[in-house]
């Protein structure tokens, strides 16, 4: 199950493109790189810190299992694991932090309004006359 963030993130990059993410994902697919990319990019980090938490967490409870010896070659994997859940924590916060002033800093647009007929381009001038070399009287 994921995190609740990575959920939260995902239901308002899909409130802002009026989209379900897989639909988006698949949408991304066929554009350049743009604001869209970077967002699923950042969900899709957020998504596996998050993943990579929950491993790790439930690694170390393993190890170290109230019923279970703890031998010199266990410490290092007791400290391996530890490091790479705060690895993970801190990626998990970093993401989520780009991730939600990204999306804080966008509002979703309504469609533009048509814009109005062109009107006909304007009339040029009449050519002036050419001086006359008699003078009026």
């Amino acid at each position: 199950m994921p995190h609740p963030t990575s959920t939260e993130i995902a239901g308002r990059i899909e409130d802002l493109y009026g989209a379900p993410l897989a639909d988006l994902e698949a949408c991304a697919q066929d554009q350049p790189p743009g604001m869209l990319a970077a967002l699923l990019g950042m969900h899709t980090d957020l998504a596996l810190a998050e993943r990579s938490i929950d491993f790790h967490r439930d690694q170390l409870a393993r190890l170290l299992n109230p019923e279970r010896q703890i031998n010199r070659h266990e410490v290092s994997h007791l400290l391996d694991g530890a490091r790479r859940l705060a690895e993970a924590v801190a990626t998990r916060d970093a993401q989520t932090k780009s991730a939600s002033a990204v999306l804080q800093s966008l509002t979703r647009t309504s469609a533009p309004a048509p814009s109005p007929p062109a009107s006909a381009p304007p009339v040029p001038a009449p050519p002036r006359p050419a001086p006359s070399a008699t003078r009026s009287r």
